[in-house]
């Protein structure tokens, strides 16, 4: 019985100290919570306060923004979208033109109701449509013989489709070629052989670059590119590398 009366005391003081513990954590849980909505007060009075003082900048920035993003929607909408439906149709016209051998009517460029590339390029530059055709109209006036006015129109182009970048620097650099301006054409050759990972691209601007170095008797620059050649695209070059790379050392 004395046993069990000592049992039931400690059992008894042992209830008494967790019902403390848990009153004291209650208590600070409380002080805890108390607390946190104080600083929610302060930072509320904070910005309610920033709000107040600065009401007037805030409303033109909001204000600003709204029009921005309203002027991107309606540019889209009723400027870009329709300047592009007119772009396509307008070059599609001048693609026909040149499918047909009509190389003149397809450059254009001398009337409203043949636009043409050079029209198409020069009325909608923005767009797509527009800018590839600078590039069309930069091969037609390549072939005319027109090397400049080439290498303008195509410096006019550009695309997200690298193998049409990569085209565009080859047919820069045959203007500047034919401009005498080799070195200059060198340097966009070797653009074109890099700028694409297309594997044919490569090796067709790689093995320009390599006989325009060979031309200008930059022969460590042709062995580099012939050696590349040898390296990288055999399976197109069929050997044919191995007998430039045998020039450099002599030619």
């Amino acid at each position: 019985m004395q046993i069990k009366s000592k049992a039931l005391n400690l059992h008894f003081i042992y209830n008494i100290i967790m019902a403390d513990l848990h009153n004291k954590k209650q208590e600070r849980e409380g002080k805890e919570t108390v607390e946190f909505f104080k600083d929610l007060d302060k930072e509320a009075l904070n910005i309610e306060s920033f709000l107040e003082k600065n009401s007037k900048k805030l409303t033109i920035g909001f204000g600003i923004l709204i029009v921005a993003v309203l002027g991107w929607f309606g540019y889209q909408q009723f400027i870009l979208e329709p300047q592009n439906e007119e772009a396509t149709k307008s070059y599609l016209a001048a693609q026909k033109n040149l499918a047909d051998g009509k190389e003149d009517l397809a450059l254009g460029g001398k009337s409203v109701a043949n636009p043409g590339f050079l029209g198409t390029y020069n009325d909608f530059s923005s767009t797509k449509a527009g800018k590839l055709s600078a590039y069309n109209a930069g091969l037609i006036e390549f072939k005319k013989g027109n090397y400049q006015k080439a290498y303008d129109l195509l410096d006019n182009f550009s695309s997200d489709n690298k193998i049409l970048v990569a085209l565009k620097y080859g047919a820069m650099a045959d203007c500047l070629s034919n401009l005498n301006k080799s070195d200059d054409a060198l340097t966009l050759a070797d653009k074109a052989s890099s700028v694409s990972d297309d594997p044919y691209t490569s090796y067709y601007f790689t093995k320009k670059a390599g006989m325009l170095a060979l031309a200008l008797k930059k022969n460590a620059d042709a062995k580099k590119y012939f050696s590349a050649i040898d390296e990288k695209y055999q399976d197109y070059d069929n050997g044919q590398s191995d007998a430039f790379i045998e020039m450099t050392k002599y030619y």
